[in-house]
């Protein structure tokens, strides 16, 4: 049977970027365990960015194969159906996990796969105040850029000056001031196969210890009023003026079981997947947290996650 004319033109294109990877890519490598959700399938092909001679490769093969790419971070905001993920898979290494103090500036210099949680804790041991919330997202600078993460009142366009940012797909390398990534709620105009690179963030001087006071209070606030175990933080955001969380307990759903997935009992925003359960388990139970709350409310929630490999 002679193949579809778009399922052979990206099979071409995964061939292609697999022959000009060579041995730096992985194939058929599991993604579910680089996820905060520990449950998907894989990708079939993976690279791991060691450094910028790495980096060229990987920028050489996308864009003479016109391959998909899926960046990856921390996994803690993406679900990869157990399909997996049909394309190019993109993971800086430790080398682009840096951290640079500028104090004399307040200014910290971050490698895109610095942790957010190392940024606000080394920042604030050396002085510098104002990250101290970053220390309860799961996830990384770069990721963080992508999605202007946030809690506790602040998010990440409110810090960031600047972020070195490659599009894999053309090669363009730049230097993009914050006042150009047309930031918004959880949202920037960063690519699907754009990489933060590294990320320069605005701070103040700052006491360690009252710091070190602040992270604990918010360490502390997480532990007390959100789950733990095998989830992605919050499913959905918040609609206008209301609560996610509050609009999915309204309708009866917290504690909802669907397979190996379930919402939490915990905090009604949250869906956890049972240790080695099924990303389409989550995926369904989703769409039908989703689907129950526009019916019953008349408000359609959008998805916080970034969902990969199904057909939506």
């Amino acid at each position: 049977m002679t193949q579809p004319a778009p399922a052979r033109a990206h099979a071409d294109a995964l061939d292609l970027a697999a022959r000009l990877l060579g041995p730096l890519a992985r194939h058929d490598e599991p993604l579910g365990p680089r996820t905060t959700y520990r449950v998907g399938g894989p990708a079939a092909l993976l690279v791991e960015v060691a450094g910028e001679a790495e980096l060229e490769s990987v920028v050489r093969a996308v864009t003479a194969s016109g391959v998909e790419v899926l960046v990856v971070g921390n996994g803690s905001n993406l679900l990869v159906a157990e399909s997996g993920f049909a394309g190019l898979a993109v993971v800086l290494g430790p080398s682009f996990a840096s951290l640079r103090l500028d104090r004399p500036a307040a200014r910290v210099v971050a490698g895109g796969a610095c942790p957010y949680p190392v940024l606000a804790r080394r920042s604030a041991a050396g002085g510098l105040s104002g990250l101290e919330w970053a220390v309860g997202i799961p996830g990384t600078v770069g990721g963080a850029v992508r999605m202007n993460a946030g809690g506790h009142g602040s998010s990440t366009h409110e810090r960031l000056t600047s972020a070195r940012i490659v599009d894999l797909a053309t090669g363009h390398d730049r230097v993009v001031a914050a006042e150009d990534l047309a930031f918004g709620y959880r949202r920037s105009s960063v690519g699907a196969a754009e990489i933060v690179l590294e990320a320069t963030l605005q701070c103040e001087p700052g006491d360690p210890a009252v710091s070190s006071a602040e992270l604990a209070s918010i360490v502390a606030w997480r532990r007390a009023n959100q789950p733990g175990g095998h989830n992605a933080g919050s499913v959905f955001t918040n609609p206008p003026g209301d609560s996610a969380g509050r609009l999915v307990e309204a309708c009866g759903l917290k504690g909802r079981r669907l397979g190996s997935a379930v919402v939490s009992p915990r905090h009604a925003n949250f869906i956890q997947a049972d240790a080695g359960g099924s990303a389409d388990d989550v995926l369904a139970l989703v769409d039908l947290v989703r689907d129950e709350v526009e019916r019953r409310c008349g408000i359609s929630l959008e998805t916080e996650l970034r969902i990969v490999g199904a057909v939506r």
